[in-house]
């Protein structure tokens, strides 16, 4: 079966332009803009530039019979598009060409982007919660929030577009919340969740479940990797077990908990003696082995500090959107 194009779903977009005012289809600009931007574009001025150098390949897929749209008009017509909508789009196409295979890894975490905060026009940084395949390494859908702390209502907006079907999705402590624990599982998904002190009745179980001596001599399945990067090397055990009587009473609260995953890492640089260890508590609603944590929770990692994501990739949506390019 084909999979809809692009121009496809951004042809859903509704026009709100006075129709005998048109010059240009709006489904050209948005995928003449969508193009520019995954290639790298980061202006409008850029954006004309890519249309005119790929106007033939653009001519493929849309009309583009008065040619190419100069910058202003591309910056005005944007300004008009309903963010949400132009989201949703985008999501809907990604959905359609991005099959996620069972187990697979979906990383959900939230960036400031370089250079979107400017004083001088009083308008504050752009803050994404965006949804990374992780074995992929593509954006599955983003949302806009207005400050890092408004993750927790962006993460279920996120979740809404999104196709999880069989994913482990992982996320970060600011998410580590009941209903987005519960809205995962109704995704058809397993969670992934790191436990902080914002959930304080998790972290104390895990405390009293897991000392530093039933770590470092723990029985059970365990799991160790040791990377070596420019004379730095990083050691991490990992940990996990089923429900212990210390979260007995926590597992009715949240849905489908199976698995809870102690991560403690050592880092050391060149001859200088390891720094102290740092800990990562984890619940989980699959049954993860040792192995299946490090892998996912790596993923995560990677993701997490992948300098692209605050590029072209971080970007990808959001300054099409807002029209803040």
């Amino acid at each position: 079966m084909l999979t809809p194009s692009l121009m496809h779903h951004l042809s859903i977009v509704p026009d709100f332009r006075q129709a005998w005012k048109v010059q240009h289809q709006l489904s050209d600009i948005l995928f003449l803009t969508v193009c520019a931007v995954i290639c790298g574009a980061e202006g409008w001025d850029e954006i004309e530039d890519f249309g005119h150098a790929k106007l033939d390949f653009l001519r493929q897929y849309g009309d583009f019979e008065a040619g190419v749209p100069s910058h202003d008009t591309l910056a005005r017509v944007m300004a008009l598009v309903n963010a949400d909508q132009l989201q949703t789009a985008f999501a809907e196409w990604m959905k359609a060409c991005h099959d996620v295979t069972a187990g697979a890894v979906v990383a959900i975490d939230g960036k400031t982007l370089r250079g979107s905060y400017c004083r001088g026009k009083g308008k504050g940084a752009i803050h994404m919660v965006s949804a990374f395949s992780a074995a992929n390494g593509v954006v599955l859908g983003q949302v806009k929030t207005g400050e890092k702390s408004n993750e927790i209502t962006a993460i279920p907006e996120l979740l809404k577009l999104l196709n999880l079907q069989g994913c482990l999705v992982t996320i970060d402590a600011m998410g580590c919340q009941k209903k987005i624990a519960t809205q995962v599982l109704q995704k058809g998904a397993d969670y992934l969740l790191s436990v902080k002190e914002n959930q304080p009745a998790l972290a104390d179980a895990f405390e009293a479940a897991f000392p530093m001596s039933k770590v470092v001599n723990f029985e059970g399945d365990a799991y160790v990797t040791d990377e070596k990067n420019r004379g730095r090397q990083e050691t991490r055990y990992h940990i996990v077990s089923d429900i212990t009587e210390d979260f007995q009473h926590l597992s009715y609260e949240w849905p489908g908990l199976k698995t809870v995953g102690v991560v403690m890492s050592f880092r050391q640089e060149g001859d200088e003696a390891p720094e102290s260890p740092m800990i990562r508590y984890y619940i989980s609603s699959a049954e993860l082995s040792a192995m299946k944590l490090a892998e996912a929770a790596r993923q995560h990692w990677f993701v997490e500090n992948d300098p692209l994501q605050d590029g072209i990739q971080g970007d990808t949506l959001s300054p099409i959107a807002d029209g803040s390019l």
